[in-house]
């Protein structure tokens, strides 16, 4: 009997090995690591062999001399230069640490480059946030499937010591970003000849651990309104996004302006495209990914050293105008700064039976912050289809590591979308408050008239 046991026992957890969901759960003695070999996220403390990436050494917490809320983030690394620049000339030097998607762009424009800087682990939280992390992650496993948390308080981290392709993705969900925030986000569609209109948008994201009253199964609360141009103005999305997606779907309600109607949205999910972006990003690329995870298995393919967009204060400039930012094909890269980082890379692989677009995507997720800063996109026929490329910086005001944009090159349309550059728009606004009744459909009607 005994035996028979130990056999179910290995053979329980092979299964959960094969199918991507390793035990979640942490004991104590991994928990013990967590301040000590590992950062209080769960990111390898010490530097690389080769000297390329540092010992994490707690991050910036202050803001440097000459910082202003209202001018925008003071670059802590503005007299750098770059080390080196990789190109298609010389990319195959550097092939191991690129992105298929990175290759793909050097090789497709020869005006496509990436200068990679200096390594600096800025990325830090309050301690309050470290405290939680140690605190519940004993506590969380994932639910049945992997679609959902099971024992989550309000981590901003539920597995510091990840084990599942499903683990790490939801530590991107949940990642810290205060307790909420309102900003001015803009959207610009490159055509192939370099053209763009903005569109931009006044939107609010607050994180239901913050609110007195929130729903059960609940993550955050999201409102988004389109204030120009005037052909799309008035449209405005309101989302109640769960916890578990298994358990419930996503709620999503929205104000057509022609119409003067609120009607309950489902389209706001998966593969359907965003209203605005035409085309070029679907509304699970919002924030590089959101939402459930069950048209997908995942798989973790474990932790890498790359070449990754990092620090990118430059980007933030708020004497920058757009059109300096925008160009033909591609970004302006002077503006772009690349580093070495340590990433968990994580395959998502479209489940047979499910629809989707993308029949596969390759995640490249920092250790540090937690963000997925690129992915490769393939088609139904196993080719590359797209890159994403995500922008952040260490926001020291307020300790997030919260993205400056996002973006996604078409390698096949040669067109490319950008979102949530500001740097033309007001500063956000961090810490915001707010009730239930601040994101009810009750209070989408109102907006609209």
């Amino acid at each position: 009997m005994k035996k028979n046991l130990l056999s179910a026992a290995i053979l329980s957890g092979l299964f959960c090995l094969a199918s991507g969901q390793a035990l979640a759960k942490i004991d104590a003695s991994e928990a013990a690591r967590l301040g000590q070999d590992l950062t209080p996220v769960g990111a390898e403390k010490a530097g690389n062999a080769s000297g390329t990436i540092p010992a994490w050494d707690g991050g910036i917490t202050q803001p440097p001399a000459g910082y202003s809320a209202d001018k925008g983030y003071v670059d802590p690394f503005a007299n750098e230069k770059p080390l080196y620049t990789v190109t298609a000339a010389n990319m195959g030097q550097y092939a191991e640490q690129l992105t298929v998607g990175h290759k793909a762009m050097l090789e497709k424009y020869p005006s496509y480059k990436m200068d990679v800087y200096p390594s600096h682990r800025t990325a830090a939280l309050p301690q309050a946030e470290y405290d939680k992390i140690a605190k519940e992650a004993t506590q969380i496993d994932l639910a049945p499937g992997g679609q959902g948390l099971v024992g989550y308080q309000s981590t901003s981290v539920p597995f510091p010591i990840p084990k599942s392709g499903n683990e790490v993705m939801f530590n991107h969900l949940v990642r810290y970003r205060t307790s909420g925030y309102e900003y001015h986000p803009t959207e610009m569609v490159v055509q192939s000849n370099g053209s763009f209109t903005p569109v931009r948008r006044e939107a609010k994201l607050v994180m239901a651990w913050a609110m007195g009253n929130p729903e059960p199964n609940r993550l955050f609360y999201y409102l988004d309104k389109v204030v120009a141009p005037e052909s799309v103005a008035g449209l405005q999305t309101l989302v109640h996004e769960p916890m578990n997606q298994a358990a419930e779907s996503r709620l999503a309600w929205q104000y057509n302006p022609g119409q003067r109607r609120v009607l309950r949205a489902p389209q706001v999910s998966y593969d359907n495209p965003v209203a605005t972006a035409d085309g070029l990003r679907t509304t699970d690329m919002v924030d590089v990914f959101n939402g459930a995870l069950n048209k997908y298995d995942w798989k973790l393919v474990g932790k890498k050293e790359m070449l990754v967009p990092y620090n990118t204060y430059k980007l933030a400039d708020t004497s920058l105008k757009y059109d300096q930012i925008i160009q033909t094909n591609h970004l302006n890269q002077d503006l772009v700064r690349y580093e070495p980082h340590r990433v968990w890379v994580v395959e998502a692989s479209l489940k047979p039976g499910e629809r989707h677009i993308y029949a596969k995507r390759v995640f490249y997720v920092d250790e540090d912050g937690w963000q997925i800063l690129a992915v490769d996109l393939y088609d139904g026929r196993g080719e590359l289809w797209r890159l994403q490329e995500s922008h952040s910086l260490q926001r020291y005001d307020v300790l997030s590591s919260l993205l400056v944009s996002d973006l996604s090159y078409d390698l096949q349309a040669r067109r490319y979308i950008v979102y949530g550059l500001g740097n033309e728009e007001k500063p956000y606004t961090f810490g915001l408050k707010a009730t239930l009744k601040d994101f009810s459909a009750a209070a989408l009607r109102r907006a609209g008239r």
